[in-house]
């Protein structure tokens, strides 16, 4: 399935050390993965995008630039030429290996309107049965503003409908919701879709027609200031799909194509999260433990659970990543269990718990 990534500092980066240069890019990740598992489908080649939002606080107002295309992102010379010329402290990028929608610009990630930005792995069970639901339940405005046929961009349209709902106007020209309405809306989304897909399972007219895998549900948005990501899915006892973040002073190069996360002090400079590591060292990155939220606000990383009929007290609780791996959607599975095991136990309540520049894998 896909992969994204988000990088996230306090001063800009070229989008070709991000792109296109380090040997694990997102790009390179899309036809080249040394660290995903599955190998039955190793390609992301059914297009790619990429979000950043401008420099110019001018042209920041309506939101982040966007730019979108169905070629597959290592055959795009237009991306390269691109990246090589554009600076961003915030970017979104994804590549996709389609599961619902035809292969078109509509459906490729990122997702903007206005001041948002939205992408997703994973993908939603039984989305054709809930879809109706999905779309009856969203006002008018947001039913319009789709262009595609997938579910991520329809689980883009319930999340402007729930942030719209819970008394925010996601038109905002400036964008900055705030990390709490984000993270409250982006849950929301996520019990809306659970509880659908669960309606269905317990009607009996349907047994035998619905497909029984949970739902994968790695979200992220951001306003332009404030990233949340989730990493979601509905089971007890499977993983999600592969997500981890990394933090430090700079992210640098060391020799071509060879790059690493430099850290000088405690200072969360840079931030940056993703679906697979962009580099291979292994003190670079620390795995997003399953069903939990991810905010990133004023260059600090908080970690919440979700807590649900879903969640896993137990930290040590291991949980089987043969789904995600059949679905091509768990990359660097020892740093996951390595770090899960490392994490201590977040508060039932749903408090937050920062998270260092200096946290590393054991």
């Amino acid at each position: 399935m896909c992969r994204f990534l988000i990088f996230k500092g306090k001063e800009p980066i070229r989008l070709s050390h991000l792109l296109t240069r380090p040997a694990h890019s997102i790009i390179n990740q899309s036809f080249d993965s040394r660290l995903r598992l599955d190998r039955r489908r190793p390609i992301n080649g059914d297009g790619f995008g990429v979000a950043y939002y401008p420099l110019d606080k001018e042209l920041e107002e309506d939101g982040p630039c966007l730019f979108k295309a169905i070629t597959p992102a290592w055959n795009n010379q237009n991306l390269e030429t691109l990246a090589e010329k554009t600076k961003s402290s915030l970017v979104f990028a994804h590549v996709r290996a389609s599961t619902y929608g035809v292969l078109s610009e509509t459906n490729c990630h990122p997702f903007t309107y206005h001041s948002l930005c939205f992408m997703h792995n994973g993908g939603i069970s039984n989305f054709k049965r809930i879809k109706r639901v999905l779309l009856n339940h969203i006002d008018d405005e947001y039913l319009n503003f789709l262009q595609g046929g997938t579910d991520s961009e329809c689980a883009f349209a319930l999340f402007l409908d729930t942030l719209h709902k819970l008394g925010h106007d996601p038109r905002k020209r400036d964008g900055d919701f705030g990390h709490e309405a984000l993270r409250s809306a982006l849950l929301k989304t996520i019990e809306y879709i659970k509880d659908w897909t669960l309606a269905l399972r317990k009607d009996s007219r349907l047994d035998g027609e619905l497909d029984s895998e949970p739902s994968l549900l790695n979200f992220a948005v951001t306003d332009g200031s404030t990233v949340v990501v989730s990493r979601y899915i509905t089971s007890r006892t499977d993983e999600a799909a592969s997500l981890h973040f990394s933090s430090g002073s700079r992210f640098i190069e060391t020799s071509p194509g060879e790059y690493r996360m430099e850290r000088l002090d405690r200072n969360q400079d840079v931030i940056m999260v993703a679906s697979e590591p962009l580099t291979f060292e292994r003190g670079d990155w620390t795995a997003v433990p399953t069903n939990s939220v991810l905010t990133i606000r004023k260059q600090t990383i908080l970690l919440h659970p979700i807590v649900d009929e879903y969640y896993q007290e137990d930290p040590l609780y291991l949980r089987s990543s043969k789904l995600a791996e059949s679905k091509g959607l768990m990359g660097a599975v020892p740093l996951a269990k390595a770090v899960e095991k490392n994490v201590p136990p977040l508060e039932r309540e749903g408090r937050s718990r920062p998270i260092s520049a200096t946290a590393h894998l054991v």
